[in-house]
């Protein structure tokens, strides 16, 4: 197993050369990477619905990593971490808070997506102070309307991409037409940029788990977002079919003080498709550790 890293490793500057690292705790091993400059405030990176660490696109987690310390992770069942995935995002937001406290932080900044907007809110209202700076990109609140639809929309897309011999982000993050296609043809380009050292792809049953849980959520009583008070920033693109856009204005709503940044005729993965505007507001954002 492989241990923490310590200030005087290497620094790595690139995501596709960041080594996977172990740490236990809570009796199960979190698999992670990190990346960046070390000292001050790390920024946590909160993945997505069936993704693993392969999934962060190298243009935004290493424009950020150019000034700040970068730790992404795999949550449990997932990747190289052990154990079974949580069957709630409350259980989601409990590992999450296992693992950034087993490194050593007790004040994080959090870079977030989708599901991982999701386990990052939960993670927020139950640990208030634990969290800087919030970026929460393509996702919703708790009780969200249609993110309990989010298993039908992720099925079909799959259904499509199996037919055309695609990657299913290709359909659930990206439209159709000639600008999405090109977009999505690229964002999976860069997702292969790491030829070594890669995770292993989510078991079915953990994907399914996870599927249960964002239902599950979307159907629960709303969280009290009025108890985040760390400045937030939000994005996402203008045509989210996962996770409808105008959940993005909701949560801009329930959040006192917080940024929001909508990009045009983009679906969910808006902020892929825009990596190149989008990554500066975000580094600008985050600011200094």
């Amino acid at each position: 197993m492989s241990a923490p890293s310590r200030r005087d490793d290497p620094v790595v500057t690139s995501y596709a050369l960041a080594p996977t690292r172990t740490i236990t705790a809570g009796g199960e091993t979190f698999a992670y990477r990190e990346l960046g400059p070390r000292g001050g405030v790390p920024v946590v990176f909160f993945v997505h619905l069936a993704a693993t660490l392969d999934n962060w696109d190298p243009r935004i987690v290493d424009a950020v990593a150019a000034g700040r310390h970068v730790i992404a992770f795999d949550q449990l069942g997932v990747g190289g971490s052990s154990g079974s995935v949580p069957d709630t995002i409350e259980a989601a937001a409990k590992d999450a808070y296992t693992f950034v406290t087993a490194l050593g932080h007790d004040v994080i900044d959090v870079f977030s997506f989708s599901m991982g907007g999701m386990i990052a809110q939960d993670l927020v209202v139950a640990h208030p102070t634990l969290v800087r700076r919030l970026v929460l990109t393509g996702t919703g609140p708790r009780g969200g309307k249609d993110i309990d639809k989010v298993a039908g929309t992720t099925y079909y897309d799959i259904l499509r991409a199996t037919l055309t011999r695609s990657d299913p982000k290709e359909f659930l993050f990206f439209h159709r037409d000639a600008v999405g296609k090109k977009a999505a043809r690229e964002f999976i380009g860069r997702l292969a940029e790491r030829t070594t050292d890669r995770d292993a792809k989510i078991s079915t049953k953990a994907f399914s788990t996870q599927l249960k849980a964002i239902k599950a959520y979307g159907r629960s009583a709303p969280s009290d977002l009025s108890v985040i008070t760390a400045p937030t920033l939000i994005a996402n693109g203008d045509h989210d079919r996962m996770v409808p856009s105008p959940l993005s204005e909701d949560l801009h709503r329930r959040i006192e003080g917080s940024e929001l940044v909508i990009y045009p005729n983009s679906g969910h993965g808006g902020i892929f498709q825009f990596h190149e505007q989008f990554a500066p507001v975000a580094v600008r954002f985050l600011g200094p550790a």
